[in-house]
């Protein structure tokens, strides 16, 4: 392999940010000091640019296998390579299903062919799959997804026997989408009776309530606390939720965990008159005191991560009515772009960003040798020019389905260079295509 030498780079790190060369050898951090020579290492000058560990993004749907006329997981890696993300954790709702361990082997199978970044999937448990479940690698597979909300098609896990019988059974991270199907239900009966299938999109946070979200995450975090099971709550989305998490103890020593959402601290219910169903995600945007909420939360750590939750669909599917648009949207190209414009904004710190998009998702899943910029660890890498502007437009973005809800704006950093295991894959807008990301470990 090539090796690197990054000199003279802003490096952000365990709540520093220092100048100094970082030595690439082979998939690892060799060395990280004030000044290094190499006459082997090709040289990249990173005089005034930031040097961050690559984000590790814990949700994504890549659509593969299945809807692969939406995504797949070759072109959505590589859309993630570019936008500074060097390892995801996918989903398990596909075609099929990722809900037995073959299944879940194929996905893996097909992401060591095509994946431009590191990569591990997630485990779907159902109502009737709980043997096959704890068959699961806690040393190589992520953890445990379950969709306690209607959001994705038969995969509703609704029976309470059946939830408290896993929580108890597995040590697992368990992961789930919060949202409580009958008050959803209830509410899409009444607005579609008043309107018929073309509801007002501005509705969607009156259908997919506060309640719908406080009622099923409440409930999750409570069986939780009875059974002993290592919960972590997918993209939060309202102020109440905020009251059921913690951050009086370390990251490492809690049972129960949070992550917010790119699109749930940048959108607010305002947005849907110009942005309409592209912006329609399960759990919906909502109002500026809940985004105002999720900031606070994330700041003073009762949020421990910044995921994206991509979730791409075409347009035509995202210009249907009401009823008939998915929920859902591509993230991963621009979300550490946002939450670094977040940064220039004064909103939160460089530091505290890395924390939540690298160190963090690290812990909560014990990956090895991830998240941080360590001698020893693998080279996951990403610079940025924190002084160079740039619009989303549809030329420039990667994702198979074409669009972007960002498309418009304009940010003022760019991500110039991703590492991914040692290998310089995205450079100034040109990939490696060659070299293939690795499947994540755990040190568990």
């Amino acid at each position: 392999m090539q090796s690197y030498l990054i000199k003279k780079a802003k490096i952000v790190n365990e709540n520093e940010v220092f100048v100094g060369d970082v030595l690439v050898e082979g998939a690892y951090i060799k060395q990280i000091a004030q000044n290094i020579e190499s006459d082997e290492a090709i040289t990249i000058n990173a005089e005034g640019k930031y040097l961050i560990p690559g984000m590790i993004d814990d949700q994504v749907h890549f659509r593969e296998p299945g809807l692969t006329h939406k995504a797949n997981i070759g072109t959505e890696s590589k859309a993630a390579v570019a936008g500074g993300i060097t390892s995801f954790i996918e989903m398990p709702n596909t075609i099929p299903q990722a809900t037995t361990q073959e299944l879940l082997e194929d996905k893996f199978e097909i992401a060591s062919k095509t994946s431009y970044a590191n990569y591990s999937f997630m485990f779907g448990g159902t109502n009737d799959n709980l043997e096959e479940l704890l068959k699961t690698n806690s040393k190589n597979v992520a953890g445990i997804k379950l969709f306690l909300g209607s959001s994705t098609g038969n995969m509703l896990v609704d029976d309470e026997e059946v939830l408290e019988r896993i929580f108890s059974s597995t040590k697992l991270p368990i992961s789930v989408h919060c949202e409580d199907e009958g008050t959803i239900r209830k509410n899409t009966q009444e607005f579609v009776e008043k309107y018929g299938d073309d509801i007002p999109i501005k509705y969607h946070p009156v259908i997919r309530s506060e309640e719908a979200c406080y009622l099923s995450s409440s409930k999750a975090i409570e069986l939780a606390k009875k059974t002993g099971a290592r919960l972590h709550v997918f993209h939060l989305s309202t102020a109440k939720e905020m009251e059921l998490f913690r951050n009086d103890i370390p990251l490492e020593e809690k049972q129960i965990t949070a992550e917010v959402c790119v699109h749930h601290l940048w959108f607010t219910d305002k947005d849907y008159d110009k942005k309409g169903t592209h912006i329609k995600w399960n759990p919906a945007v909502k109002g500026e005191k809940d985004r105002d909420a999720l900031w606070e939360a994330l700041l003073d750590d009762r949020i421990d991560i910044i995921a994206t939750d991509h979730a791409p669909h075409t347009l035509e599917e995202k210009d249907n009515v009401y009823t008939k648009a998915p929920s859902g949207g591509p993230l991963v190209q621009h979300a550490v772009v946002a939450i670094l414009e977040k940064v220039k904004e004064g909103v939160l710190s460089i530091e505290k960003a890395v924390e939540k998009m690298s160190h963090n998702p690290s812990i909560i899943f014990k990956v090895e040798k991830r998240g941080y910029i360590r001698e020893g660890y693998y080279a996951d890498l990403v610079l940025v020019d924190p002084n160079e502007s740039w619009k989303v437009e549809k030329e420039n973005i990667l994702y198979k389905c074409g669009w972007s809800p960002f498309e418009g704006q304009e940010f003022s950093n760019k991500i110039t260079h991703t590492f991914v295991s040692g290998n310089l894959i995205y450079n100034k807008g040109e990939f490696n295509d060659e070299i293939k990301g690795k499947r994540l470990a755990f040190n568990r």
